[in-house]
């Protein structure tokens, strides 16, 4: 039994839901978001209490992951549309450092060449420093991914630490061979 897909999702007061077949679009103060469901669920948008209530057919095994599944998608977008989700990635190492230049973000990360990552469409980078960078959007996938193929540029190395990491992220550290003996 799906404990997740059972909850009903509450909708803040500005924030508007529409449903058209099986597109459900969510409006909020920060963007606009939508998604198709799997037509094996149901999604109702109540307006007595505001919320949407998402509703399985039976109790087989893939129902219940796509009863869980579409749930958390449609409280991830209301969550979404009201504030920004936030990822923060820390560029460590010497020489190290990240920029922006129009619609790319360039990465100097110990290549011979600079990386050029372009960002995607509702994704907001911000870089306060050359070595912080700030993703924010209201898409949760997005918001992540974009982070990911970041830090896929150069993963933070177990020896010195040198790499692209998420803020707060702990990295192993190995002792080097002149530690071994």
């Amino acid at each position: 039994m799906s404990r997740i897909g059972n909850k009903p999702v509450p909708i803040p007061s500005n924030v508007e839901v529409t449903q058209s077949g099986r597109t459900v679009t969510v409006k909020g103060p920060a963007g606009t978001l939508k998604v198709e469901h799997h037509p094996g669920v149901s999604v109702s948008i109540n307006s007595d209490p505001a919320q949407i209530e998402v509703q399985r057919p039976d109790d087989e095994r893939q129902s219940r992951a796509l009863h869980g599944l579409t749930r958390a998608l449609l409280n991830n977008m209301v969550a979404g549309v009201v504030t920004p989700f936030e990822r923060r990635l820390e560029v460590v190492g010497v020489g190290y450092q990240a920029s922006m230049q129009g619609q790319f973000l360039s990465l100097q990360v110990g290549f011979a060449n600079t990386i050029k990552l372009p960002i995607p469409q509702g994704v907001t980078c911000e870089l306060p420093s050359a070595t912080l960078i700030i993703l924010k959007s209201a898409d949760k996938h997005a918001v992540g991914q974009f982070a990911a193929n970041i830090r896929r540029v150069r993963p933070p190395e177990p020896y010195k630490g040198k790499g692209i990491r998420y803020q707060g992220e702990q990295i192993r550290r190995k002792a080097g061979k002149a530690f071994a003996k």
